[in-house]
């Protein structure tokens, strides 16, 4: 709806107030034509939107990631590369790299992290997509705690973090190979797990078909799964449990 004929409607009576600012915020986006910039997301969500970097072209990300810190002073990019990062840095030089996880964030706010979310993951090969979890459940305002390479070949390291794993709001569970921690944890915990198969694994992992099956085929409760390698996708529904939790304490 145009902003002009909204408010017209407001002025005679046919639109209510109400109306008229639902449709206002419903239409907040800028058009740039290769892209579209959500910039009343977090309103409607409670999340800022974010950039998946991969396979963009470097003038596309240049212009987005320009716009989104100009009106949220924020941004959160996934899957980045040293290249972009580099192309992007002398435009934005308060903008930082992590090149396990292959994130780029910018944040002027630098809100306090609150709640708890535990970040675990089997074997060392599989930090990248947990450190893209727990940085992303971090951006979001989550306070994270991680737990590495606690992996069934030595289930030993479980027992002896299992009370940090206790503490949690939320868990995020990520592994490779058979992806067998998230169901030894599933059985250990009463807070809800988030599991997170990942691509690290011999031939007849099928880059991580074999993990994610065995979490979706799971014997424990409480656990839930997303796709392969996707700590972006853990970190952001951690997130919003740990919340949850956060404004039941209050």
């Amino acid at each position: 709806m145009e902003l002009e004929n909204l408010l017209e409607r407001v002025k005679n009576g046919t639109l209510d107030i109400k109306e008229a600012s639902s449709e206002i915020e419903k239409s907040m986006y800028e058009d740039f034509g290769y892209a579209k910039l959500d910039y009343n997301r977090k309103k409607r969500s409670g999340f800022d939107e974010v950039i998946f970097c991969m396979g963009k072209e470097d003038k596309y990300l240049v212009e987005i990631v320009g716009n989104l810190i100009a009106r949220n002073h924020r941004v959160l990019g996934t899957r980045a590369s040293q290249y972009q990062f580099n192309l992007l840095k002398d435009r934005y030089p308060l903008l930082k790299y992590d090149k396990i996880s292959k994130i780029i964030k910018y944040d002027e706010l630098d809100s306090p992290l609150s709640g708890n979310i535990v970040v675990c993951c089997a074997g060392t090969s599989d930090i990248p997509v947990a450190e893209e979890a727990a940085q992303t459940a971090e951006f979001f305002n989550s306070k994270v705690d991680r737990v590495y390479d606690i992996g069934v070949s030595g289930i030993h390291r479980v027992f002896s973090n299992l009370d940090r794993i206790n503490r949690a709001n939320c868990i995020i569970c990520v592994a490779g190979m058979e992806g067998a921690l998230s169901s030894v944890l599933g059985g250990l915990v009463s807070v809800p797990i988030i599991s997170v198969p990942t691509s690290i694994g011999y031939g007849a992992n099928f880059g991580g078909l074999a993990a994610l099956l065995t979490m979706i085929n799971s014997c424990a409760n409480g656990i839930s799964v997303v796709n392969i390698d996707n700590g972006y996708g853990a970190g952001y529904i951690a997130t919003q449990i740990n919340r949850l939790a956060i404004d039941k304490e209050r």
